[in-house]
Parts: C-alpha cells; sequence; structure tokens
C-alpha cells in the first residue's frame, strides 16, 4: 500500500481484477524431410538443422530451394500453401554431403554462333559458388579498335569473395592470367583468340552463373535421423522449442524408407510414425497428420492398420490413398507424379480453421492440387477402413477430390474425431497462457471468481461462434472453482484447482433420412 505523508490528491491505477483469454493460431504446421538445399543465413546453425519458420512458397525457396528429385517435403510445402496454410516450420533432415570434386560452369559467349567461350572450375567443393559477369569500359589503344572488357565477381553464398575488373579476352590480359590466383575458381578459354575474331561477339554474355556441383553424395537415413534430438534441436524432437506448432508432418518417410529393390521398408515406416505421435503426445497441443505407405490395396491397407501398425492415438490422424499432382520437375516425361497427402490435408485443416473454426471437421473439402489419386476406393471398401481410423480421400466426378473422413486413431469413442481433438488443444492452450496472472496470487475467493470469470467469458465467446453444444451456456460448459474442489489442504499445498466441463460439437458423420410410403387412409 502507497503512505500518504502529504496533504494534497493522489490518483492509483486499479486492476480490474479479471483477464481474457484469446485462441492463438491453430494451423501452424511442421515439415520434417529432405531439402534441396539448407538455409545459410544463420551462422549459429551452419547445416539449416534448426526448425526455421516459413511463411510463403517464396520464401521456402529462398531457403531451402524448390523441387528435386529424390524429396517429397518440397511437394508438401507446396501443396501446404496451395490448400490454405500460411505458415510452417521446416526441420531439414540430412540425407546427402557435397562432394568433395570440383563443379564446373561454361559460360556462353554474347553471340551464340560462337558457342562457349570460358570455363569456369571450382577450387574444391562449388556449393554456394556463382559467377557474375557484367560488361566493362574498353581499353583504348593505338593504331586499333578498343579491346572489350569485362568484370568478374565470385560470389560464395550470396557475398562478393573476389572482384576482377577489366578482363579481356585478348592475350596481352587473358582471363587466364587474370584470375590465375584466386582462391574459388579455375578459369580456361574454350575459344582460340585469334586476331580475326571480332572479341565484341566473342565477349561472355553478361549475367548470373552458379557453378554446378558435383553430385551430392548421399546418407544413409535411419528411424533415429528423423527422430533426432531435443539437445541437439534437430528431427522430430527438434520441435520442441517451436510452442506455436499444431501438426506434424514427415513426408519423406517413403524417401528414406524406399529399399534399392523399390520395396517399402515397413519396420521403419512404422518407427518413424510412431516417434511423430510419440512427440505430439508429449507435447499434447498438437497432432500428427501420417500418410499411408504408397502402393497398397484396400486390402493390404487394412491388414497393415490391423495386424502390424496397431496405432492407438488420439492425436494422429491417417490417410489413404496417394494423390497424384502436376510434376513440376518432368522425369523420362513423367507428367504426373504420385505424393503423400500430408502436406495437402494439413493445408486444407487450415483452410477450415480459417473459415469455419477448428471445430468444423475437416472434411468433404476439396484437395487443391489434386489431380487423380493413387486407389479409387468405392463406398464399400471406405466401410472396411473408416471404422479403423483410415481418413479416405475420394473422386466424386463433378463434386471433385474430396477427403472423405474426419477421424482420429484412438479407440476411446470421446476422441474419435479429428475437430473434438483439435478444439481441445486449443482451448486448453489459450486456458493455459491465459491464466498465468493466477501464479503466486493469494488463493481465496477473489482469485478464485477471477478466474471463473476469464475462462467462462473465454468459453461463452466460443459457444456463441457454434464451437460448443447446447441451447444455454449452461448446456455448452461449466467452470468450477469453489471451496468444494479447493479444500484447506489443497491450499495449503499451493493448488488452485478448477475444473471445466466442455460439451464440444461433433460432425454429422452418418445423415440418415427415414422416409416411408404415406398411404391414403381416406378411404
Amino acid at each position: 500500500m502507497p503512505s500518504y505523508l502529504t496533504p494534497g490528491v493522489y490518483i492509483e491505477e486499479v486492476p480490474s481484477g479479471s483477464a481474457s483469454l484469446s485462441a492463438g493460431a491453430t494451423a501452424i504446421a511442421a515439415f520434417v524431410g529432405f531439402t534441396e538445399k539448407a538455409p545459410k543465413d544463420d551462422p549459429t546453425d551452419p547445416d539449416g538443422l534448426k526448425p526455421r519458420l516459413v511463411t510463403n512458397w517464396a520464401q521456402f525457396e529462398s531457403l531451402y530451394g524448390g523441387f528435386v528429385p529424390g524429396a517429397m517435403l518440397p511437394h508438401s510445402v507446396y501443396g501446404w500453401f496451395l490448400n490454405g496454410g500460411s505458415v510452417c516450420y521446416i526441420v531439414r533432415i540430412p540425407h546427402n554431403k557435397p562432394s568433395e570434386e570440383p563443379g564446373q560452369m561454361a559460360l556462353p559467349a554474347a553471340d551464340r554462333a560462337i558457342g562457349q567461350v570460358l570455363e569456369f572450375e571450382s577450387i574444391g567443393p562449388a556449393d554456394g559458388l556463382t559467377v557474375a559477369v557484367a560488361n566493362g569500359h574498353p581499353i583504348e589503344v593505338e593504331d586499333g579498335d578498343p579491346i572489350p572488357t569485362f568484370d568478374v565477381e565470385v560470389v560464395k553464398d550470396g557475398k562478393v569473395v573476389e572482384t576482377y575488373e577489366g578482363v579481356t579476352l585478348s592475350a596481352d590480359n587473358n582471363v587466364v592470367t587474370a584470375t590465375a590466383e584466386s582462391q574459388y575458381v579455375k578459369v580456361a578459354t574454350k575459344v582460340d583468340i585469334t586476331p580475326d575474331i571480332d572479341l565484341n561477339l566473342a565477349q561472355p554474355k553478361p549475367g548470373l552463373y552458379p557453378i554446378q556441383p558435383a553430385p551430392r553424395e548421399p546418407l544413409t537415413v535411419k528411424a533415429a535421423s528423423f527422430a533426432g534430438s531435443e539437445t541437439a534441436r534437430n528431427g522430430i524432437n527438434g520441435l520442441v522449442i517451436a510452442d506455436d506448432v499444431t501438426m506434424v508432418l514427415v513426408p519423406d518417410l517413403v524417401t528414406a524408407a524406399t529399399k534399392e529393390d523399390g520395396s517399402i521398408d515397413l519396420g521403419m515406416w512404422k518407427a518413424v510414425q510412431t516417434a511423430v505421435m510419440n512427440h505430439c503426445e508429449g507435447q499434447a497441443n498438437r497432432m500428427a497428420v501420417l500418410d499411408a505407405p504408397p502402393g497398397m490395396s484396400v486390402q493390404q491397407i487394412k491388414e497393415w492398420r490391423t495386424d502390424v501398425a496397431m496405432y492407438d492415438s488420439a492425436f494422429a490422424a491417417f490417410y489413404y490413398p496417394w494423390i497424384k499432382v502436376s510434376n513440376p520437375v518432368p522425369t523420362n516425361g513423367d507428367d504426373e507424379i504420385l505424393v503423400p497427402p500430408s502436406g495437402h490435408m494439413a493445408g486444407l485443416w487450415a483452410r477450415v480453421d480459417d473459415t469455419r473454426g477448428v471445430w468444423k471437421a475437416p472434411a468433404n473439402e476439396i484437395v487443391r492440387g489434386a489431380l487423380d489419386v493413387e486407389i479409387p476406393i468405392t463406398k464399400a471398401e471406405q466401410g472396411l477402413l473408416n471404422p479403423i481410423g483410415i481418413n479416405c480421400i475420394r473422386p466424386f466426378g463433378t463434386r471433385g477430390i474430396r477427403v472423405w473422413g474426419a477421424r482420429t486413431l484412438s479407440s476411446d469413442s470421446d476422441w474419435r474425431y479429428i475437430n473434438v481433438r483439435r478444439l481441445f488443444n486449443m482451448i486448453e492452450t489459450a486456458i493455459m497462457e491465459g491464466t498465468q496472472f493466477a501464479v503466486f496470487e493469494p488463493n481465496d475467493q477473489k482469485l478464485w471468481e477471477g478466474v471463473k470469470r476469464t475462462v467462462g467469458a473465454f468459453l461463452r465467446g466460443l459457444w456463441r461462434d457454434g464451437a460448443l453444444f447446447g441451447a444455454t451456456p449452461d448446456q455448452a460448459f461449466f467452470v468450477k472453482c469453489d471451496a468444494e474442489n479447493n479444500p484447506p489442504e489443497s491450499i495449503d499445498e499451493g493448488k488452485l484447482i478448477v475444473e471445466v466441463g466442455i460439451a464440444p460439437v461433433k460432425p454429422a458423420e452418418f445423415v440418415i433420412f427415414r422416409i416411408s410410403q404415406l398411404k391414403d387412409s381416406s378411404a
């Protein structure tokens, strides 16, 4: 209490006695897998293994590169943004290492008829090495035409490390001599500079030319590589530092689990997906979005789910089959490519959260970017898969390709639906973060009432938005914090106990119309 010693007027700010809760972001995905390159903008993480926040596709391309054979993560990230996702984390798993062999690049002449005029070869590995060429100022000579020149900059990881100005293709100042002491590149002319050649036409074409590194050497990726380390902040377990993540995906599981003969290592598949579910259950604020192994028929995926995988988790959703999308890097004339559905599904979750709310089941929605599915599924076939928690992606003719399932992998009927689990995740996170003011406050009736008002107001707002079931707030939820659940012995232990009951809305998974024939009884 302040001391009043001098006569006068005093003003005190009195706290309102209650706080407000707000729901945080519910759709932030984390992608764990392989990328074309590692980001180089963080000197404390030279290999780019820590979770990195990305907000659009252009930023992902800048940091991690684009589509590349042997990596499914870029396809999943693209599907995430295409279907409505906006913020995600990328966790890169090393799957290859730079070759120690030098890289090369041939630089074309200004006149296409001359062809390639210079050849650059890196000294050591060429990763991140680029050559910038620009027109220079001509050199004036007596009794002859000015000699054209060009400027060369050697760029390493986006920084200019060497500059050579006034380089020419003439015998007096040949490019080979000008860059002989370079620490990064060796240069050789690919055409004979003879007196009768037009040096203006033989000048190298200005531009930025990356030196192509030698093929990278593959690394063996095991299940432990995906699991990572919480201490080292890498892999799935490294996501503990990303508190706001609500979905975890591992699209490149297929890349690592594919054997030399083309078959899938189903033991590794199960080990990695189990690690994802364990992480999500441990954090208790996020869900695993799991992909079915590719190439399985309905009978095979049913048997694998029940006899091999045997998953049982409220913090995981499972999707089948894979989807076909346009191939951005066609190889062997393949214009379409099969990709795991998890990235597109996570983006669809984000879209539904934005348009309807996290309490709406993410189903009966169009899968943007999907051209077809790996295996078309009939209604009868889905009747085998839906009860065991396999969410099917099915084509519906003019209604497009839609997600036709919204179940978790839990055997507990309370947590059967994805939207129920995610709604509770959101509410629990909001309450935990929004009631920190109560810690170390006097544990009395004033605090109890303040907590009840804060939590009750938040839940009442959710009820108005349609997230809770009930005609009145009393039917939708209750918040109990009084002397009954806070007896003296509990207070002596420093505990404040608040009981909260919530009636979530559940999806109308089976819409049943009972139709009968109306008989004319007037006769």
